[in-house]
């Protein structure tokens, strides 16, 4: 155990705040996400047992020290869902900006009426429309993470 963490000794318990390096996973191997990639580069920072991460993720902090380190899957019900075909949509392409030219595999943020934004993916253009698919980019997709626990704060 490292040396400051020996006054931290506590387990994490719902409601701690707890800071945790990550790198997640598909099955196949590639890396869909790090806390050392250049968008984050800093640890994850949550409230254990609160819902602010994937339930799965949640679940698995729950009763880990300070140092310590694990693997697990997570199946795609306890992370993003399974993907839902009523979330695909048709719609105009006259109702895309005219500025950039739609391809299958692009993203877009599509705005809400209560300012949230949503993101989509183009999965099929034609000439008169394109089909947007509204499921979260990692739905139907199993998860593994290899985590490490570098901080808590106990509530």
């Amino acid at each position: 155990m490292p040396k400051n963490a020996e006054h931290k000794s506590e387990a994490i318990k719902q409601g701690d705040k707890v800071m945790v390096d990550y790198e997640g996973t598909f099955d196949d191997g590639t890396v869909f996400d790090s806390s050392k990639h250049e968008e984050h580069s800093h640890p994850l920072e949550f409230q254990a047992g609160s819902g602010q991460v994937i339930k799965g993720f949640d679940n698995a902090v729950i009763g880990m020290k300070i140092g310590e380190e694990k693997k697990f899957r997570i199946e795609a019900k306890d992370a993003y869902g399974d993907i839902n075909p009523q979330l695909a949509k048709k719609v105009p392409r006259a109702a895309l900006p005219k500025d950039q030219e739609p391809k299958v595999g692009m993203m877009l943020a599509l705005g809400m009426p209560n300012g949230q934004q949503i993101p989509a993916t183009i999965t099929e253009v034609t000439a008169d429309t394109i089909t947007i698919d509204l499921n979260h980019p990692l739905a139907g997709k199993a998860l593994n993470f290899k985590i490490k626990v570098v901080g808590i704060e106990p509530v």
